[in-house]
C-alpha cells in the first residue's frame, strides 16, 4: 500500500527572519562599543577637567558613526548570505564569527584605556612596533607595569557574556519551527531576483553607514572627530578598532603610504629650508648634491673655554612637571637648582614622543618624519647622517654611551655604531647594582654611578671626550628601588606613581653633579640636560599634545651665563642641540644638521620647531615663537596661540594672517628632509655611489 503521508520539508530560513538576526546583532555590537566608549571616559576622567557634559555628549555622538562604520563592516557577510538559504540557516557559523569579533574588538577596548592614559591616542602604530621590538622586553614591561591578569579575566568573562547575548539574538530571530526540524508551518525561500533587491537595499545603506556622511568628496575621517574644544572628547570619538586597522594598513603598505609626499616644486620647497636653516655664519657647499650642508663658522666671541661635552637625555621628563617651568609640586628640587647654575631653554620641545626619536635627534641631528619614526630600524637609518659622533670622532674625541638598558632595543649600538661612537655600557656591564628591575634594566642612580666613572676614566687618558648618559627609571613599569631616597608624590591620581619615577630620576641627577663637581674635568665640560620626551597630563590644549613634547633643555658650563644668562625662550627642539654644542666648541664645521646654533640667532628670531607624535599618521606640526600650526594629513592646518607653565592654555586663530607661510615652511622641511634621507645624502659627505 503506497504511503499517503510525503516527508515533511524542512523549514527554510525568511529574508525578514535574516534581516531581523542581522540588525539586533548590529545593535549588539553597537551598545558594546557604546559600553567600551564609556569604560574609556570613566577610566580616562582625569582628563575630563571642566569640560562640559554636553562636550562629551557630542563626542558621543560622533562615535556612533564611526562605531556603525566598523559594524558594517562585520555584518558584510551576514548580507552577503542573502543570496543563499543555505548560508542564511548557518546561524551557528555567524554566531562562531559575531562572538569572535565582537570578543577581539573588545580586547582593543580593553587595551585602549592604558593606552590611551599613557600616550593620550587612540591604537594606532605604536601597537605594531612594541610588537615587533624584543618579544620578552615587552611582555616583561606589559606583565609588570598593568593589571594584565584583571584584564584577561574581564576579557574572558566579556567573551562569555558576548556568546550568550549573540545565541540569544539568534533564538529570538529564528522562525517558528527553526531551520532543521519539520513543521506544519513549512515556509520556501524567496525567490533569488527577490533576496537580490533586499540586498541592494541593504547595500546602499550599509555604503550610507559606512562613509559616515552624506557629504559629497571623502567618507568619514578622523578629522570629523574633532568638532569640540575638548582634545579628550575629540578622540573620544574615534573608534580605536578603526584607527589600529588604518594603522596596520599603513604600516603594511608596500608603497610606504604614510612617508611625506612631495607638495612643492622641489627647487622651491629646498630654498625654503635653506632660508630657514642658514645664517650669517654658515656657507652653503654641495648645494647641487646636499639640501642643506654647509660650512659653520661660530664668531669666536660666543664659544666658551671647554673642551669635553656630555649630553643626558632624561627619560620622560615632561617640562609641565619641572619646577623650574613653573610647576609647585616640588618633583625636580635637583634639576631646579642646577638650572641656575646654567642657561635654561623654557621653550623647548622634543622632536617626538619616544625615546628612539630623542636619540636620533638629540645625537643624530635629524628630525621625525612621517613615515621614519623609527629611523633607528630601518635601512635607511644605516645612512650616516650628520651628528655629534661624526663631528666630534673628526676631531679626534674619545666617547662613552651609558645606558640602564640593553642596546639592543631600538637597535641603539648598531645605529650609534654606524654613526660613530665605540664604547657602549649597558645593563650587562654593572656589576653588583643597587637595583636591577626585571624589564629594562639597573636604576638610574647606577647608571650615573657608573657615568661618573667612565668620565673620571676618560679624563684620565688626557683626550677630549663626548658622552651619552640616557636614563631609564622613569618608564613603565617604574620598577624602583625598594628605599627610595625620594619621599613618594601623593595627590595627582594616576600620575604619582609616574612622578615618583621622575623625582627619583631628578634625585639620581642630582648626585651625578655633586660627583661630576669635585673632577678637574667639571670646569672644562659643556653639559647639556634634555628630556627625551614628555608624557601626557591633564592638560591637553591642543590636537598635537604639547605637554608630550615640551621638555626643558639645560646647558651648563664656565662662562655660559655670563654671555647667555640664565634663561632664552626661542623655541628648539633636539635637533637644534649638536648644532649649538659645536658653535660653544668654536672653530669650522661642516655638518648637515636639520636644526640650528640657537645661540647665535640672528636679532628677533623667535626660533622654530617641527615636531610629530609616535605612530603612523601623518599629523606635524611647525612650532615658532607663541604660535602652532598643526596640519593633519588630508585636513586643513589650523593655528593656535599657546601658552605653557602653571597654566597651559591654547587659542585657536581662525585668521592668522600667514597661516599659507607657515605651512609652505612645514612642508617644505618635511618634503626636503625625506627626500635627502632617501637620497642618502643627509650627511656630512655625499654617501652617493659616485
Amino acid at each position: 500500500m503506497a504511503k499517503t503521508d510525503a516527508p515533511a520539508r524542512a523549514p527554510q530560513p525568511t529574508v525578514k527572519s535574516h534581516l531581523a538576526y542581522t540588525l539586533l546583532s548590529g545593535l549588539v555590537l553597537m551598545v558594546l562599543y557604546t559600553l567600551l566608549r564609556v569604560a574609556l571616559l570613566v577610566y580616562n576622567r582625569e582628563g575630563i577637567g571642566a569640560t562640559p557634559a554636553s562636550t562629551f555628549v557630542e563626542a558621543f555622538g560622533n562615535g556612533l558613526r564611526f562605531d556603525l562604520r566598523l559594524v558594517v563592516y562585520i555584518l558584510i557577510p551576514l548580507l552577503l548570505s542573502l543570496f543563499s538559504a543555505r548560508m542564511m540557516a548557518a546561524r551557528g557559523v555567524f554566531r562562531f564569527w559575531l562572538t569572535l569579533v565582537a570578543s577581539l574588538t573588545a580586547f582593543f577596548g580593553l587595551m585602549e584605556m592604558d593606552f590611551y592614559r599613557e600616550f593620550h591616542q587612540r591604537l594606532n602604530g605604536l601597537v605594531f612596533q612594541y610588537v615587533k621590538e624584543d618579544p620578552k622586553t615587552v611582555l616583561s614591561m606589559i606583565w609588570y607595569g598593568y593589571p594584565v591578569v584583571r584584564y584577561l579575566l574581564a576579557w574572558a568573562l566579556l567573551t562569555w557574556l558576548l556568546s550568550l547575548v549573540f545565541k540569544g539574538v539568534d533564538r529570538l530571530t529564528r522562525p517558528r519551527g527553526g531551520f532543521n526540524v519539520a513543521s506544519a508551518d513549512n515556509r520556501v525561500v524567496a525567490p533569488l531576483y527577490k533576496r537580490a533587491v533586499v540586498f541592494l537595499l541593504c547595500l546602499v545603506v550599509a555604503v550610507i553607514a559606512a562613509r559616515g556622511t552624506l557629504r559629497q568628496g571623502p567618507p568619514l575621517r578622523w578629522g570629523d572627530a574633532y568638532t569640540t574644544e575638548s582634545n579628550f572628547a575629540n578622540t573620544l570619538g574615534l573608534n580605536g578598532t578603526l584607527t589600529l586597522i588604518a594603522a596596520a594598513k599603513s604600516r603594511m603598505s608596500e608603497d610606504r603610504d604614510n612617508i611625506w609626499k612631495a607638495t612643492l616644486p622641489q627647487a622651491e620647497a629646498q630654498q625654503i629650508v635653506r632660508d630657514m636653516l642658514l645664517t650669517a655664519n654658515d656657507k652653503l657647499i654641495d648645494p647641487e648634491k646636499a639640501a642643506v650642508r654647509r660650512d659653520f663658522t661660530p664668531p669666536a666671541a660666543n664659544t666658551l673655554p671647554i673642551k669635553n661635552v656630555v649630553v643626558i637625555l632624561m627619560e620622560s621628563f615632561a617640562g609641565h612637571s619641572v619646577g623650574a617651568l613653573g610647576d609647585e609640586s616640588n618633583i625636580t628640587p635637583y634639576f631646579d637648582k642646577l638650572s641656575q647654575e646654567g642657561l635654561l631653554f623654557d621653550r623647548f620641545f622634543s622632536n617626538g614622543t619616544h625615546t628612539h626619536q630623542g636619540m636620533f635627534a638629540t645625537m643624530a641631528c635629524f628630525p621625525n618624519l612621517p613615515g621614519f619614526e623609527y629611523l633607528m630600524q630601518t635601512p635607511e637609518g644605516s645612512h650616516k647622517l650628520s651628528g655629534l659622533p661624526q663631528l666630534l670622532s673628526a676631531r679626534k674625541y674619545d666617547d662613552v654611551y651609558v645606558y640602564n638598558g640593553d642596546f639592543a632595543w631600538d637597535n641603539q649600538s648598531g645605529f650609534f655604531s654606524n654613526q660613530g661612537m665605540t664604547n657602549f655600557i649597558g645593563r650587562n656591564d654593572f656589576v653588583n647594582p643597587v637595583f636591577s628591575d626585571p624589564t629594562w634594566g639597573v636604576s638610574d642612580q647606577d647608571m650615573f654611578d657608573r657615568g661618573a666613572e667612565e668620565l673620571k676614566a676618560r679624563e684620565a687618558k688626557g683626550k677630549p671626550f663626548y658622552a651619552l648618559l640616557q636614563t631609564l627609571s622613569n618608564h613603565t613599569p617604574y620598577a624602583l628601588p625598594a628605599n627610595l631616597p625620594v619621599e613618594r608624590v601623593t595627590g595627582h591620581g594616576t600620575l604619582d606613581e609616574h612622578l615618583t619615577a621622575m623625582r627619583y630620576s631628578d634625585w639620581a641627577l642630582g648626585q651625578f653633579f655633586e660627583k661630576a663637581k669635585k673632577e678637574p674635568y667639571y670646569k672644562d665640560t659643556l653639559f647639556v640636560v634634555v628630556g627625551d620626551h614628555g608624557f601626557g597630563n591633564n592638560e591637553q590644549i591642543t590636537e598635537m599634545d604639547l605637554g608630550r613634547f615640551n621638555v626643558p633643555m639645560l646647558m651648563i658650563a664656565p662662562g655660559l651665563q655670563d654671555k647667555f644668562g640664565k634663561r632664552n625662550s626661542i623655541v628648539g627642539t633636539q635637533i637644534d642641540i649638536v648644532p649649538t654644542i659645536m658653535g660653544r666648541l668654536g672653530g669650522d664645521t661642516v655638518h648637515q644638521c636639520w636644526g640650528r646654533d640657537l645661540l647665535n640667532l640672528p636679532a628677533g628670531d623667535e626660533g622654530f620647531g617641527v615636531i610629530k607624535p609616535s605612530g603612523s599618521e601623518q599629523t606635524v606640526a611647525l612650532v615658532t615663537g607663541n604660535r602652532i600650526l598643526i596640519e593633519p594629513k588630508e585636513m586643513e592646518p589650523k593655528v593656535y596661540s599657546y601658552e605653557l607653565g602653571t597654566k597651559p592654555h591654547a587659542e585657536l586663530m581662525p585668521n592668522a594672517p600667514d597661516v599659507t607661510e607657515l605651512r609652505k615652511k612645514l612642508d617644505s622641511f618635511l618634503q626636503t628632509a625625506t627626500r635627502s634621507l632617501l637620497d642618502n645624502t643627509a650627511g656630512v659627505k655625499d654617501a652617493k655611489p659616485q
